[in-house]
């Protein structure tokens, strides 16, 4: 007989799975039932393959139905007016916003998204959010005054106005006019600014500011928004903002006697007040509720000058000073200018080569500060000194002679590291002890007045930057919301 190869099912306990072996004989009954589970086997393979093909097509059309998924790193950047160009209302929510806006959604309810702010941004990545666009402690929003001109820009006419010591009132006014955080709507600000100019008053004898006149034009600016607006009524000027950078404040007098003896203005007593002027503990010139910020120095000249880093400069000079040192000091009211520490410090080293002191500025002033180790910040009528700030931003070592001053932004600035502070009863140690720190760390000192976000923080820095004179100023101010009466009404 021929050998013929059939198809044998071995019962091997697995049902329909087909072994290929051979038999020697076999009848016709066997060859059909062979054929017939042949065929039953390949129709069943069919059938499968036909409902894959059925299954990969239906998903391919949901696939191609559905919409594209979102980049959500992208949404994030664009904000709402992508969503709004993709056909996606703001109002939903849509997983791209839902999942980043859990955490907000307390603040959400306090802040609302404010009008002239329309951008998202991933708060996870510490930026600005559109409640807080210049990331500071809380969000605040602030409404400059448009003041008659005869409060601020009529002074503007002497150039000195924007450019002495005491020329932050007209900075911070120019550069919160540009600032994000500034509302054109007074009923959605937390703070309202009052730009008006009290230093811009030059006495033509002494060519220092006159304050005498101070208190009537704040008195005239305030009846002047209280008549026009209801803001200042509704808080009594709680949430209202000014700008006093004089020797002792809102008091308005150069003498620390006479200050005193004068007062704040009672008009002003609940405003919040921005001043130079501070000492630790109490004091009647600084009883209003205030915040200290730096004398003013512009950055224009200090960046004309500084060329190359401050640790570069060759610094021949080891101690200076150049400024008003009364070789025989008068008694004013009862008080002796400086409490008599320049005299003594003129008296003392002016015959001391290592001491490099004038008493009267020059044109070369800041080619001085540049050339200088040490530079001498005694106090004048205030203990405060712009000395101190022009010191930090030309690289020179500031040595204070001041008992009880209060330093400006403290919670920035670590004084002890980059400064000296020598009482005023020292004063005559005062050349052993330079020569002790000159021995032992000045470089370390050196090494933190000379980095960048220490001199930053004094300068008023047009525009505004993170970091700066301004800056710092609002981040304090986003600290008393509690004074705002929009926050206190969204409690």
């Amino acid at each position: 007989m021929h050998r013929v190869s059939v198809v044998e099912w071995k019962g091997n306990g697995h049902r329909g799975i087909v072994s290929y072996g051979t038999v020697t004989s076999f009848s016709k009954h066997y060859k059909h039932e062979a054929t017939a589970m042949s065929h039953s086997f390949w129709k069943k393979r069919r059938s499968i393959w036909l409902s894959i093909c059925i299954l990969f097509t239906v998903f391919v059309l949901c696939v191609s139905v559905l919409p594209a998924p979102m980049d959500v790193s992208e949404n994030l950047e664009t904000g709402p007016l992508e969503l709004l160009r993709k056909g996606l209302p703001i109002e939903k929510k849509s997983y791209v916003l839902h999942e980043r806006m859990d955490g907000l959604e307390k603040s959400r309810k306090e802040w609302q998204l404010k009008p002239d702010h329309f951008t998202f941004y991933n708060t996870l990545r510490n930026v600005p959010t559109p409640f807080n666009p210049l990331n500071l402690t809380n969000g605040i929003r602030v409404y400059v005054y448009d003041l008659p001109q005869k409060f601020n820009k009529d002074w503007l006419v002497d150039e000195r106005c924007s450019n002495h010591l005491f020329a932050s009132e007209v900075a911070i006014h120019k550069i919160l006019l540009s600032s994000p955080i500034k509302t054109l709507n007074p009923y959605e600000a937390d703070f309202f600014f009052m730009p008006v100019y009290f230093s811009c008053k030059f006495s033509s004898k002494t060519g220092f500011p006159r304050l005498g006149h101070a208190p009537k034009l704040m008195e005239d600016a305030v009846n002047h928004v209280s008549s026009m607006m209801e803001f200042w009524n509704r808080s009594g000027g709680k949430d209202h903002v000014f700008v006093a950078a004089h020797d002792f404040g809102a008091c308005f007098h150069s003498l620390e006697s006479e200050a005193i003896a004068h007062g704040i203005p009672e008009i002003v007593q609940s405003s919040l007040i921005l001043q130079t002027f501070g000492v630790h503990g109490f004091h009647p010139c600084q009883a209003a509720e205030n915040i200290q910020i730096p004398p003013y120095i512009s950055p224009s000249t200090v960046f004309s000058y500084v060329k190359k880093p401050p640790e570069e400069q060759r610094r021949n000079i080891f101690a200076f000073f150049r400024g008003k040192m009364e070789i025989n000091p008068k008694n004013v009211s009862g008080l002796v200018y400086s409490r008599g520490v320049r005299t003594y410090i003129y008296k003392k080293f002016s015959r001391n080569r290592r001491f490099f002191l004038k008493r009267h500025r020059a044109d070369n002033y800041q080619l001085d500060l540049l050339r200088s180790t040490f530079c001498l910040c005694p106090l004048g009528w205030a203990p405060w000194s712009p000395r101190i700030v022009e010191a930090v931003a030309y690289g020179c070592v500031p040595v204070i002679i001041a008992d009880n001053i209060r330093l400006p932004y403290s919670h920035a600035i670590d004084w002890s590291n980059m400064s000296l502070n020598i009482r005023e009863h020292d004063v005559h140690k005062l050349y052993k002890i330079l020569l002790n720190v000159a021995a032992k760390n000045l470089s370390s000192i050196q090494k933190n007045l000379w980095k960048e976000e220490n001199r930053r923080v004094l300068l008023f820095m047009e525009p505004l930057a993170k970091g700066d004179a301004t800056w710092h100023m609002l981040d304090r101010l986003s600290t008393k919301v509690d004074r705002s009466f929009v926050k206190h009404e969204n409690f």
